[in-house]
């Protein structure tokens, strides 16, 4: 029995940053840095055009502490999963009482007592589900996590597992950090969150198939440093090199385990870690230039959400439709490649 799509919904922030706006006060906060002019064009080059933050420009403007960046990362993550919980139960026809297991997948914070425990207090579910929280995935948390909700609604038919991905990408800010790698993920990083139900019982796509990859010593290549301030994002210039030569075999040995082509594939619900990422995506995909055309709107309309992203390109597709197979993939630290395949 395979374990079936019934819902799926997404849900952002109430703060919006504009792209331009960023530009100009990352700008002015990193001109202590000589080759700054230089790196300025990211902003425009990155595809997007706004994103959605947890808090008001002016809170990323000040200098922040663990404290500080934990508070947001509770009551923002907790109201954001709410939201998404509940649009999910509603949208399959379900109650509270109906969901017998949680699972929540997330990296941008710590939660002890975990998200889903609170999440399950917050909304008074049932006091014998069945948690389990992810944390470290990365980029990838959205298409590995609900692999791992998939696992759990398969061995245990008529299970109805509520999947939950939440990333505050912006709550890692630091005004005073002139590292590239800061720059990078100012002019990219978003906050939102997704949902899904999944269950062997019910009308969906199946989740027929799913799996991964982790590169042997590329464990620098993407993550977090752990410092006093809290997390510090780590990128390594050679993610879109890396996608372009090596995740195109990657890719087929994934289908090619599992019986399957490349032109068996109808869409493509891909993580948009950057543009650069995308346009190596295509040629692995063999699309044209721009094809990926779900992924680069997400972009340009919610930035980097980091796991929650590729869940609303899914989203943004006709998820629902009948006789159509489409390819969830992501990019995340490990440094891993996964997969994970919808067939309507």
């Amino acid at each position: 029995m395979q374990p079936r799509m019934l819902a799926l919904k997404t849900a952002v922030p109430p703060y919006i940053l504009d792209q331009s706006d960023i530009a100009g006060h990352a700008a002015r906060l990193f001109s202590g840095r000589k080759d700054i002019g230089r790196l300025m064009p990211m902003f425009a080059n990155t595809g997007i055009e706004k994103r959605h933050a947890s808090a008001p420009v002016d809170w990323y403007l000040v200098p922040r502490g663990w404290t500080d960046r934990g508070e947001v990362y509770l009551a923002q993550s907790v109201a954001l999963l709410e939201e998404v919980a509940r649009a999910c139960i509603a949208q399959a026809g379900l109650t509270r009482e109906n969901i017998d297991a949680i699972v929540v997948a997330s990296t941008t914070g710590i939660a002890t007592p975990s998200l889903d425990a609170l999440l399950v207090e917050k909304m008074q579910l049932r006091r014998d589900i069945q948690r389990l929280p992810i944390f470290g995935l990365g980029c990838a948390g959205g298409v590995i996590g609900l692999a791992r909700a998939a696992a759990l609604a398969k061995a245990q038919p008529g299970t109805r597992v509520l999947f939950l991905v939440v990333e505050l990408c912006t709550l890692t800010f630091r005004k005073d950090d002139l590292s590239k790698s800061n720059i990078v993920a100012t002019a990219l990083f978003a906050d939102g969150a997704a949902g899904a139900i999944l269950s062997t019982q019910g009308d969906g796509p199946a989740i027929a198939a799913w799996g991964e990859h982790t590169w042997p010593s590329s464990l620098d290549i993407m993550g977090w440093d752990v410092t006093e301030e809290g997390l510090k994002a780590r990128f390594s210039q050679s993610i879109p090199m890396l996608t372009a030569n090596e995740f195109p075999t990657v890719l087929q040995d994934f289908l090619k385990a599992r019986d399957l082509k490349l032109s068996d594939i109808d869409g493509f619900a891909c993580h948009p870690g950057g543009a650069k990422v995308l346009d190596a995506l295509e040629v692995a995909f063999g699309l044209p230039s721009g094809g990926l055309v779900d992924s680069r709107a997400v972009l340009r309309d919610y930035g980097n959400m980091s796991a929650a992203t590729a869940m609303f390109v899914l989203a943004r597709m006709d998820w629902r439709a009948r006789n159509k197979r489409t390819l969830m993939s992501a990019l995340g630290p490990g440094f891993s490649a996964a997969f994970l395949i919808l067939e309507g």
